[in-house]
This record gives C-alpha cells, sequence and structure tokens, in this order.
C-alpha cells in the first residue's frame, strides 16, 4: 500500500465529514487507505463515519488522548509506505497526494513534506512553512520583528520567509495539519512525543527528522484548505500555550536558559497588554446577498428560505466560473459552491483566487445537508443545515 492518511478528530462531525469526502476523491487512483481515529467526541462523530463511510478504518478512543497519542495510535494500525497526518478541518484536491507523493519519491534523503495551505477566506497561512525556533527567532515572533522586517534574514526566519509561498524548498519546520512522510521515519522517529505539549509536537517531530540528516520540504504544488478552529484565537490562552511549548521544546532539545524563559514571559506580557487595546478580531458583517453556484437552481430557492435571505442562482459556466466570481469582488456577499457540481480543488482554488475582505465563502459538500464554512481563522466555522 502506497499511502495511508491518519484524521486525528475530536468533535468536529461536520468538518470531518467534509474532510473524509475530499480524502475519498484524493485517493481514487491510489493504492491507499483512511484512518480516523476519533479521541471520545461527543458530537456524533462515531455514529456519522459508521453510518456514511463503513469502509474508513475507525479508532474509538474511550479519552480524550491528545494530538501525539491519538495520532500515534492511528500510524501504528497504518499499512501504508507514506503517512499522511491530517487535520479534520481540513480540505484537499483530488490531485494532493498524487503531486506529493511524486514529489516525495523524487528525494533522495526524505523528511517530512507539507504543502501550501489557505484558510477558508482564502488568506495563505505562514505556519505552512517554518524555521527552528531558536531563542531569537523565538524572540523575533513574540513581539512581532517578523512582520516589520519581514525582508531581512535576521528577522524573517520563524516563518521561513526566505521561500516564497509559491515556491517549493527545503525548509526546517512544518505544521501538523499536513505533513507527510514515509511510515519507516514515523517509526524511526518513534512518533509523535506523547509527552509534548500542544503546539510543539510538531515542531518537535520535523526537528527529530532533521537530527536524522533528512530533508523537509515544503511543497507548493498543491493548496489543502485548512478551517484552523478557536484554539488560534490570539489571545492570552494562546500564549501561554505558546510559551508551554516553546519552554518544553529547549528542555528537550537546548540547555536550559533563563534569558529565554525570562524574555518569553515578558514577550507574553507585552502581546496580552496589546490585546487589551486591540479588542477583538472584527466580525464581518452579515452578507447582503449570498450566491449559489450550482446546476441545482430549485436547492437555490431552499437555500434562500433558510438563510432568510436573497439567494442569486449563478448556473456554472465551467471554463470561466473564477472569472464570473471576480465580479463580487469589493461587495458584500456570501458565495456558496455546490460540490456536487464543483470539485473540491475548483473550490479551493476559487476561495484562494477571488480572496477579498468583502466576500466569505461555504461550501455545500457533496451528498450531504449542510453548508460549511468559516469566516475568520480565529473561529471554528459556521454550519448551516439545509435538511
Amino acid at each position: 500500500m502506497q499511502l495511508s492518511v491518519v484524521i486525528l478528530n475530536y468533535n468536529v462531525r461536520y468538518f470531518l465529514e467534509q474532510c473524509v469526502l475530499s480524502v475519498q476523491e484524493a485517493i481514487v487512483a491510489i493504492d491507499a487507505e483512511i484512518i480516523v481515529v476519533d479521541n471520545n467526541s461527543s458530537d456524533e462523530s462515531v455514529l456519522m463515519m459508521k453510518e456514511k463511510f463503513p469502509d474508513v478504518k475507525l479508532i474509538e478512543n474511550k479519552e480524550n488522548f491528545g494530538f501525539p497519542k491519538g495520532n500515534n495510535i492511528g500510524v501504528r494500525q497504518a499499512k501504508g509506505k507514506y503517512i499522511c497526518i491530517l487535520n479534520p478541518d481540513t480540505v484537499v484536491a483530488e490531485d494532493t497526494f498524487t503531486k506529493i507523493l511524486a514529489f516525495a519519491e523524487r528525494q533522495k534523503n526524505l523528511g517530512i513534506v507539507g504543502c501550501k495551505l489557505i484558510d477558508g477566506t482564502g488568506e495563505f497561512l505562514p505556519e505552512s512553512k517554518r524555521g527552528i525556533p531558536s531563542p531569537w527567532v523565538a524572540f523575533t515572533k513574540i513581539f512581532g520583528l517578523y512582520k516589520v522586517f519581514s525582508k531581512t534574514k535576521l528577522f524573517n526566519q520563524y516563518y521561513a520567509q526566505h521561500l516564497d509561498e509559491n515556491e517549493t524548498g527545503e525548509v526546517d519546520i512544518l505544521v501538523g495539519a499536513f505533513m507527510l512522510l514515509k511510515k519507516e521515519l514515523y517509526e524511526d522517529l518513534k512518533g509523535f512525543d506523547e509527552d509534548c505539549f500542544m503546539y510543539a509536537d510538531d515542531i518537535d517531530l520535523s526537528y527529530r527528522a532533521l537530527q536524522k540528516q533528512k530533508a523537509n520540504f515544503y511543497f507548493h504544488e498543491t493548496t489543502v484548505l485548512h478551517y484552523k478552529g478557536e484554539s488560534t484565537i490570539k489571545d492570552e490562552k494562546y500564549m501561554k500555550r505558546f510559551q508551554e511549548a516553546m519552554n518544553f521544546f529547549y528542555q528537550k532539545h537546548f540547555k536550559k536558559s533563563l534569558f529565554f524563559s525570562f524574555f518569553i514571559q515578558i514577550g507574553t506580557w507585552f502581546f496580552s497588554f496589546v490585546k487589551m487595546f486591540q479588542g477583538k478580531t472584527g466580525i464581518k458583517p452579515n452578507p447582503e446577498l449570498h450566491v449559489f453556484y450550482s446546476l441545482n437552481e430549485d436547492l437555490s430557492h431552499k437555500i434562500a428560505l433558510i438563510l432568510k435571505n436573497k439567494v442569486q442562482f449563478l448556473k456554472i459556466p465551467k471554463e470561466k466560473m473564477v472569472n464570473s466570481c471576480l465580479i463580487f469582488k469589493g461587495k458584500n456577499v456570501e458565495i456558496i459552491l455546490d460540490n456536487q457540481y464543483i470539485s473540491f480543488k475548483k473550490c479551493i482554488e476559487i476561495i484562494e483566487t477571488i480572496k477579498d475582505k468583502s466576500i466569505t465563502f461555504k461550501v455545500l459538500p457533496k451528498n450531504t445537508h449542510f453548508i460549511i464554512g468559516s469566516n475568520s481563522r480565529n473561529d471554528r466555522g459556521q454550519i448551516i443545515k439545509i435538511e
């Protein structure tokens, strides 16, 4: 078997369903399997998997073991030559695995491969590629120096800004939302460190691959949608987790540094102080108009009744879909993409190409009765049932 896709789920039932649907489409031409590990969800995720995806290998944990242990449990049952660690709040394109596996096979000393990630608004997620968070690099992250001096090597290493988002190349650290590596290497590394704090497990695994003299890569030729979630809200809680993650990483791999502990604590206070005056992330206003891209005009009327808003039906012009969507740039609209007639790859392409502050996006996954999406990388997204 060539590939095992391991998806660790915890209480994101609808995102998981869309994710599995997209992965199924992406492995049609590959000898591959999907393994879903559920960390004792309470939202009927397990029931949904059994009813809708009976052929997918499902592991039901009786407690929430966390990210590292949950994934390790899944990988132990994997049969593939390659492992892909994939978040449940992601959507892959139909050719994602074909492309990235072909790239992986060409490498002679492969470590871990990551890909280009965008959020639900189409914005590039800079954590798709990162550098080793040395004390200095972590300092530039906490105090935002990487933004001010993004072109300067001394300051731009945290998000590996030496490499453009549309350029494939070697990087040090990949993000746990999408990591592809050989199972042999995963086992050699003994998987994720189960003593790891949140936000450090992917850093730690990437770094240990480098210690094995392996080359980690950022691969830009496929884009994956990653909705992220409330755990990424940049508040005091986030900074506390970041602090814990960095402390774990340094205690494990470097000499304990009182200087580092001091400045990261100062940075946490500084960050929290700034946030007090910035206020919360702005909430986008309700759309004045919904635009439904589909071939099913009857369904647009049903959606209008559910949303209690005007829905403009646009019949899909397959060759000009992106161009026709561009006419809405600058207008307060929400575009709903019908995956029954629009591939996941095309949905991702539209969201990435049209990204605009005034436009929001939702997807109606094929063979489902809900619309799903996220208007901000700082929330868990929105689910609208259309049954």
